[in-house]
């Protein structure tokens, strides 16, 4: 399957995961979906990330900012059932909050 494909894909499952949330009462606001070269540089520099091969440079990851009763969390017990969701959806999609060693809550992409 081409890029094109695999990122309409990916926006198709964004669009169920947004409406998985307003079922869990999670409002999402967005965080980024694409990241050019010289940022993906400085979020490796400060720790950020841990590769420039970042799914975010191919337009097949999104973060999320999540609020609970109008509170924001990044909590991964918060998330979990969202993030649980995101995966059952496609066999490509990967939530960073079930990641070993470097949890990236907000993080979901589609890895090719």
């Amino acid at each position: 399957m081409g890029l094109v494909k695999e990122q309409w894909e990916f926006l198709k499952d964004v669009a169920r995961l947004i409406k998985k949330a307003e079922e869990l009462n999670i409002v999402l606001t967005g965080g980024e979906l694409y990241r050019p070269q010289e940022m993906q540089e400085i979020y490796v520099s400060q720790g950020k990330s841990k590769t420039m091969k970042s799914n975010h440079r191919r337009r097949l990851a999104i973060d999320f900012n999540f609020f609970i009763d109008d509170s924001l969390t990044y909590s991964k017990e918060d998330i979990q059932e969202l993030g649980d969701y995101w995966e059952s959806l496609n066999p490509k999609n990967r939530w960073g909050g079930n990641w070993i060693g470097f949890v990236d809550v907000p993080h979901f992409e589609r890895n090719v």
